[in-house]
């Protein structure tokens, strides 16, 4: 059998499912690869390991994940035995801007202070970071979010982030106001992608106050949102970030009564010592942004 297919189906059948395994496994590896191999494995046995809807080990599949599970299971444990017992390792999950944005700053302070730090990184909306935390297939969630309660998940609040929109330093508007008070607003808004907490934030705001104006450009990154917004593409939605001054050629202009976001560190249950130490780097790394002093 090749283990590679009995990896796979560990997985589902802890997940209860190739859907369930596919948003949980610790690697990247799309639904349809896993179901392919799956079919592959059962071919090589000529037996059928679970029913598929309502999702239901088989005989056959009780038999096999009995005799796999162990293994796999004990995979982090030997590991760990292995490095000595000190393991530095970290499973950590965030959306692709907080990716592209902070958190290669931030590793490479932890890794200053640990040089046999190491981490795997997986990539997730705050809904989905909660999910994984939940079954403890990650050890720290950073992300920004609208709340900070959630059953069973732990809230550490990094950073506090006022809402602003951000235009080319010639464009006439001195204030948001003169933007939001137009009967209707033909300037190009440019975002983050419309799930991110800021977005739907700043969307939730507009509709109280009856005003309609939605994102012509959805942006993976901050970074992106100023360059094209320096490229006279429109008006930016970012946060005002203490330390972190604007590119040159741009002009911040607040919103006054939106709400501000927060950028969290999320734990669940009995996680590693080393989550805790990576959420003390990101105080650390976090201050001397906003201070100006090196960390």
């Amino acid at each position: 059998m090749n283990v590679h297919h009995l990896e796979l189906f560990y997985h589902v059948a802890k997940a209860g499912g190739v859907s369930a395994a596919a948003r949980c496994m610790p690697y990247g590896i799309q639904q349809p690869a896993i179901s392919a191999q799956i079919l592959q494995l059962e071919d090589s046995l000529g037996k059928i390991l679970f029913h598929r809807r309502p999702f239901q080990l088989t005989a056959e599949g009780e038999t096999l994940f009995a005799f796999v599970e162990p293994f796999f299971s004990g995979l982090p444990k030997i590991a760990d035995k292995l490095r000595g017992g000190a393991d530095h390792g970290l499973r950590i999950a965030c959306p692709e801007v907080v990716q592209r944005d902070y958190l290669a700053t931030l590793l490479s302070a932890v890794r200053a202070t640990t040089p046999d730090f190491h981490f795997s990184l997986h990539s997730g909306r705050i809904d989905e970071i909660k999910v994984q935390l939940r079954a403890g297939k990650i050890d720290l969630g950073l992300a920004t979010s609208l709340s900070s309660k959630d059953e069973g998940i732990r809230y550490h609040e990094l950073l506090r982030m006022k809402l602003v929109l951000i235009l080319p330093e010639q464009a006439p508007q001195t204030s948001a106001e003169e933007i939001l008070g137009l009967d209707r607003i033909d300037l190009p808004l440019i975002t983050l992608p419309q799930g991110e907490p800021a977005v739907i934030a700043f969307q939730e705001e507009l509709q109280k106050r009856k005003i309609e104006w939605y994102p012509m450009l959805e942006l993976a990154s901050l970074d992106l949102v100023a360059k094209f917004v320096s490229g006279g593409h429109g008006a930016g939605l970012a946060f005002d970030i203490p330390g972190s001054p604007l590119p040159s050629g741009l002009k911040m202009l607040e919103l006054p009564g939106f709400p501000e976001i927060g950028f969290f560190a999320l734990t669940a249950g009995a996680h590693p010592p080393m989550a805790e130490r990576v959420i003390r780097e990101a105080e650390r790394v976090i201050s001397s942004m906003q201070t100006g002093v090196p960390c």
